[in-house]
C-alpha cells in the first residue's frame, strides 16, 4: 500500500459504553488501514475498507488534534483507557517513519490518561520508554483503581509461521510476536494474549490450541483471549479468495459455517467454545470470551 498524508478534524472516539473486554472508553487511531494486510481484517468489510482508495492514511497532525481533546478531557476528568488501536495497527511499518503513534503516546502521558495498546508490532519497544510514564502516573476510573496504566495485548491467529505468512501479509512472526510479549513481561508491563482471530479447520484444532494455551501459561500471560474470525462484505470476499487460493478444500465448510452472517453458526461456536473451556481449565486459565 501507498502511502498518503492527512489531516484531520478529530482522532479521540468516545464509546458509547466501555469495551466489556478490553476496557477502553475511548479509541485513537493515528491511521486509517493498515500495511500489515491481515487477510481476515474486519475492516475490510467495514465502510473504512469499502471506501479505501488503496492507501494507509497517515493522521499527520493526529497528536496536535489529540492535544486539544485531551485537554477538554481533563479538564473535565472524564478518565479512561483509550485503545490504541481499534482500527489499524498503530505501530505497522509506516510508524517508523512518521512517528505518529510515538507523538500520540507522548501526549497521552501528558495528560496522564490510561492506555491500552493493541498490536501485534515489535516496533511497540522503541515506545517502552513513554509507556513506562503513562504505566506510573496515569489516572484511572474509579472503578478500575486496581489495574495498570498501561494494558498491552499481542494479537496472533496462529502460532504457525506458515499459516501466518498466508493471513498476516506483512506483520511480524508469531515467533517474533512472542519474543516482544516476554520482553515486556520482564519489563514489568501487563502484557495479555488475544489469540484473535482463530481460523476455523486451520489454527483451531484441540491441539494447536492446548498449544497456545499452553504457551499463555508459560509466560504467565494474566490476560488471554479467544474469538473466530468476523467477515462480512468485501472482506469476507476478500478471505475466500485467499481460501480459494491456498486452502481450496475449506472453501465450502467456510460457506457453510458462516452462510450469509459474518459469525460461524450457532453450532460451530458452541463446540469451539467448549473445546476451549475445556483446555483452559486443564491449564488453570480463565479465558476472556
Amino acid at each position: 500500500m501507498e502511502l498518503k498524508e492527512i489531516k484531520v478534524k478529530t482522532v479521540v472516539n468516545k464509546h458509547k459504553k466501555r469495551d466489556s473486554w478490553f476496557l477502553d472508553d475511548y479509541s485513537v487511531n493515528p491511521y486509517k488501514l493498515c500495511d500489515f494486510h491481515c487477510v481476515y481484517c474486519y475492516i475490510h468489510g467495514s465502510k473504512y475498507g469499502s471506501r479505501s482508495s488503496g492507501y494507509v492514511e497517515v493522521k499527520i497532525n493526529a497528536p496536535e488534534v489529540l492535544d486539544k481533546e485531551l485537554r477538554k478531557l481533563e479538564r473535565k476528568k472524564n478518565y479512561g483507557y483509550i485503545a490504541l488501536s481499534s482500527a489499524t495497527e498503530p505501530w505497522m511499518h509506516a510508524e517508523e517513519r512518521y512517528n505518529i503513534t510515538r507523538r500520540c503516546l507522548e501526549v497521552i502521558a501528558k495528560y496522564r490518561f490510561p492506555v491500552h495498546c493493541l498490536t501485534k508490532s515489535s516496533l511497540i519497544m522503541r515506545d517502552a520508554d513513554i509507556l513506562e510514564d503513562i504505566n506510573q502516573n496515569a489516572i484511572l476510573p474509579e472503578d478500575l483503581r486496581n489495574y495498570d496504566g498501561v494494558l498491552i495485548t499481542f494479537s496472533l491467529s496462529t502460532l504457525s509461521n506458515e499459516v501466518a505468512k498466508t493471513f498476516e501479509v506483512n506483520a511480524p512472526s508469531p515467533k517474533d510476536r512472542l519474543d516482544t510479549v516476554k520482553h515486556l513481561l520482564d519489563d514489568g508491563f501487563n502484557v495479555g494474549i488475544a489469540y484473535m482471530p482463530i481460523l476455523p479447520f486451520i489454527s483451531d484444532s484441540e491441539g494447536e490450541l492446548e498449544a497456545m494455551v499452553k504457551t499463555a501459561k508459560e509466560l504467565r500471560i494474566s490476560r488471554l483471549y479467544f474469538s473466530p474470525p468476523t467477515l462480512y462484505g468485501k472482506g469476507k470476499n476478500k478471505f475466500l479468495k485467499v481460501l480459494e487460493r491456498r486452502y481450496p478444500d475449506l472453501v465450502m465448510k467456510y460457506r457453510e459455517i458462516y452462510g450469509n452472517k459474518h459469525s460461524p453458526c450457532r453450532k460451530y461456536i458452541n463446540e469451539f467454545y467448549r473445546k476451549m473451556k475445556r483446555i483452559s481449565e486443564r491449564y488453570g486459565i480463565t479465558p476472556i470470551y
